[in-house]
């Protein structure tokens, strides 16, 4: 096992081919009580990606988390060829474990081709550059002290850098008062190689990783003790243009809802130009503990 976290990601993406069409993934042991979501998402967009012409790269994926994934136990991601169209092709993917389905997604790929116009909405606001800003462990370090040795551990392995866009909300009348909207830069901790599925499923991996904290955020402080047990539901995505998930990226979310146990958010990710590179929706279900 390699030590850097980046290197440790593009590992847990390069999954095993066991079979024609079927592949095999690790699952770290942690001590997270399921496997993190975004791992089985980028796992198994890895393995569509794999059956299919690179020259088609992604341009959509819907999903849909069914079970939670045990932590240590192999995910088996097996692949459906449902179209391979003249500029279309068409995945579906179910992941098992210990014989149980716990997640499903279908992508699609597209051959480039030109367009007859272009247009796009800027990022909602203008936010600091990410080189002035504290990175996410300092500034938990801030209000803690230190990190609490389970943050800690986490802290080392996190394959992604993740710099707040606004200062945490800690104090109950600050929470009361926030719009349920964040914006975090992000980019991997470091170089991921050239391979551009790598770089797609890589960011599919950290598009899980901050997007529900726009629900949150009118609720209750992001770090520190919660109030609510919150598991992905749903997750769809659209890729707009080619990007590296080792540069920094600016991720956009807010929640227009929060209702009946469930909130919805909505993330648009851009590069430091301000180009939109993908869009995001995701469900999560909210329970108090």
């Amino acid at each position: 096992m390699t030590a850097n976290p980046a290197e440790r990601l593009v590992d847990l993406l390069d999954l095993e081919q066991i079979e024609v069409d079927i592949f095999r993934g690790r699952s770290p042991e942690e001590s997270a009580q399921r496997v993190f979501g975004g791992q089985v998402a980028g796992q198994a967009l890895v393995s569509a990606g794999r059956t299919t012409d690179p020259g088609r790269p992604v341009h959509s994926l819907h999903a849909y988390f069914l079970r939670p994934g045990r932590p240590g136990v192999p995910i088996v991601y097996q692949v459906e060829r449902v179209r391979d169209g003249r500029s279309f092709t068409t995945r579906r993917v179910t992941a098992v474990q210990q014989g149980r389905t716990i997640f499903n997604l279908t992508a699609s790929f597209h051959k480039p081709e030109p367009g007859g116009f272009t247009h796009q909405l800027p990022p909602a606001r203008q936010v600091p550059e990410p080189e002035s800003l504290p990175s996410l462990a300092d500034e938990i370090r801030s209000h803690l002290g230190e990190l609490p040795e389970e943050w800690e551990l986490l802290a080392r392995r996190q394959p992604f850098d993740i710099r707040y866009a606004d200062r945490l909300r800690w104090d109950p009348r600050e929470i009361a008062e926030a719009e349920p909207r964040s914006a975090v830069w992000m980019r991997a901790v470091g170089p991921l190689g050239d391979d551009p599925l790598v770089h797609t499923c890589a960011l599919t991996y950290a598009s899980d990783m901050t997007l529900l904290d726009a629900v949150r955020i009118p609720v209750e402080p992001l770090w520190g003790q919660r109030g609510f047990d919150m598991a992905s539901l749903d997750h769809a995505m659209w890729f707009h243009r080619p990007f590296r998930a080792d540069e920094w990226f600016l991720y956009d979310q807010e929640s227009p809802i929060a209702t009946g146990g469930r909130g919805l958010a909505r993330g648009r990710i851009y590069d430091r130009e301000g180009r939109m590179l993908v869009s995001v929706v995701q469900e999560g279900l909210f329970r108090a503990v």
